[in-house]
């Protein structure tokens, strides 16, 4: 977004928290930029605010501005569907209008004062259905420098501190175990984010026969040139059945925060491609399930067995998904803000 010209009024760094004890320690800072945030939009004759997910802080701002007779539209649906669905009611206090990744968020509001659009996934439109062939894989080997006749895999361990605390190690463990049963094999980390980079490098340094590409491009050069992945929870699940990569799966926090979240959770699934497919496609491994042993055990079946059917039911998910996201949010903003313009 600055590199498309956006004004930037705060450090993303300080919005970059994540479970319940980051956002406690930064309180301060959190509630000092909130008020600089709602004092500056105030400020300036704006149409319409837009909260791109962070989804606590966003919606206390959109909130605010709300009440304050602002138009607000919030990006990205909580995971209601997931865990904690009385949280339909803050959002629909928060904002006029709900743009919605997936088709099934859409239910979870009804009856709530709040327009909802599914608009579709922008990774869907952003990855082309056919960006997972053979062609696609070998030239993202090829400017990666990786021989095309090796063994490829990919680690996506977090693009967070606090993410990588978790997950790298663990990661890295389960990949030296993956090579002393197939063999070494190049592995492909992503980290776009250079102060992430020197953790990624001590922890490397203690693995010298482990070889890591640390790629400095986001997510999908890895993903494209990999046969197969281990991924963090997350976004990047769905990027890689969007490149139809077989992936295991895993999320871990902190104790306290897994102790809270567990009476939280009613959802079946934690990885996307399961949710939206309502099964099992890909292996999950969540907290004191996630050892080393028993993700490579994981990657190891799942490799072996990711067939036709299995990368066909990626091909069906994504499809779902790709609608122009982009374009849909897009009109669906700016018709609100004139029906809201015309009711002044």
């Amino acid at each position: 977004m600055v590199d498309q010209g956006l004004e930037s009024l705060a450090d993303f760094e300080t919005l970059s928290v994540n479970g319940f004890k980051d956002p406690l320690l930064r309180l301060p800072a959190l509630v000092r930029l909130l008020r600089s945030l709602e004092s500056a939009f105030l400020a300036t004759p704006v149409d319409a605010v837009i909260g791109v997910d962070f989804n606590v802080f966003n919606l206390l701002l959109e909130r605010r501005l709300k009440r304050r007779g602002l138009t607000t539209v919030h990006y990205v649906s909580p995971s209601v569907y997931a865990w904690r669905r009385g949280r339909v009611r803050s959002v629909a206090r928060a904002a006029d209008l709900l743009l919605a990744l997936y088709p099934f968020e859409a239910s979870f509001y009804v009856g709530m004062p709040i327009e909802v659009a599914y608009v579709g996934h922008p990774l869907a439109d952003r990855i082309s259905p056919h960006a997972h062939g053979l062609e696609a894989q070998a030239m993202a080997r090829q400017t990666l420098g990786i021989d095309p006749t090796r063994r490829c895999f990919a680690l996506l361990p977090g693009s967070r501190r606090s993410e990588l605390k978790y997950h790298l190690e663990l990661f890295l463990d389960a990949a030296e175990l993956i090579d002393a049963r197939l063999g070494a094999a190049v592995w492909v980390l992503p980290c776009p984010r250079s102060a992430l980079r020197q953790p990624i490098e001590v922890a490397l340094g203690r693995r010298p026969a482990l070889e890591v590409i640390v790629d400095d491009a986001e997510a999908q050069r890895a993903l494209t040139a990999c046969d197969a992945a281990l991924v963090k929870s997350g976004t990047s699940t769905l990027e890689a059945m969007l490149l139809r990569r077989p992936m295991v799966v895993s999320y871990r926090l902190g104790r306290l925060s897994h102790a809270v979240l567990r009476r939280l959770v009613h959802a079946r699934y934690f990885a996307l491609p399961n949710i939206l497919a309502a099964e099992e496609l890909v292996p999950e491994l969540i907290q004191d399930d996630a050892t080393a042993e028993r993700l490579a055990g994981a990657f190891l079946k799942i490799r072996e067995g990711a067939g036709a059917g299995y990368l066909a039911r990626f091909a069906e998910l994504h499809a779902l998904l790709r609608r122009d996201a982009s374009e849909q949010a897009a009109r669906a903003v700016l018709d609100r803000v004139v029906r809201d313009q015309k009711n002044l």
